[in-house]
């Protein structure tokens, strides 16, 4: 009788071994809730941002010289979802499976002309291309002057000799339902982050 009550005392815990177990329960407790709730907010985060970037504000690289020198081959650059657009703005837009990045020139009934040396009028009035570090008619198989049709934008690229854009029917004018968005702002390379005119 002696012996068996002697080992239940010895299979019983001392009070600063409860204390112990307590605490690391406790811990073990708080480290899962606090696990818990990281993870739910990380996943409510990311999903915020790939519904945002869809959605809203896509997140583009650049391909290709078409663009310079406003963007570069590798530029990573913002664009806002929008439909309203002026002559000037960059925009991105579908093209047999790819997005392209063009700066609009006309928007639907406008006529478009462009002569020999690249100069570019719409509606008759020349238009300031600040953007532009040399102008050319490029590759061009419209028949000018040209009248941009209902429901579509007349797009260029800025390195006028290589890019084929809407001076050619290959590409033509661009469609609202085609337009991914305005260009707002680069933000890669580092060096040159900020906003796109």
């Amino acid at each position: 009788m002696k012996n068996k009550k002697n080992r239940q005392q010895r299979e019983l815990p001392s009070i600063p071994e409860l204390k112990r177990e307590l605490k690391r329960v406790r811990y073990r407790k708080r480290y899962h809730a606090v696990l818990r709730s990281t993870i739910y907010t990380l996943v409510t985060v990311a999903a915020a941002a790939i519904l945002v970037a869809t959605l809203w504000l896509p997140v583009l690289q650049t391909y290709g010289s078409s663009m310079t020198p406003t963007l570069n081959d590798g530029d990573i650059i913002f664009s806002l979802k929008t439909s309203s657009f002026e002559t000037g703005d960059i925009i991105s837009f579908y093209y047999n499976n790819k997005i392209l990045v063009k700066r609009v020139i006309a928007s639907a009934g406008d006529w478009v002309d462009i002569d020999s040396e690249g100069n570019v009028s719409v509606n008759d009035i020349p238009i300031e291309e600040p953007y532009l570090s040399d102008k050319a008619l490029g590759d061009c198989n419209i028949t000018l002057p040209y009248q941009v049709p209902d429901g579509k934008v007349f797009v260029m690229g800025d390195h006028r000799s290589t890019s084929v854009d809407s001076r050619n029917t290959a590409v033509g004018c661009v469609a609202q339902e085609q337009i991914v968005g305005k260009i707002l702002f680069r933000v890669w390379p580092l060096s040159d982050f900020g906003r796109i005119y």
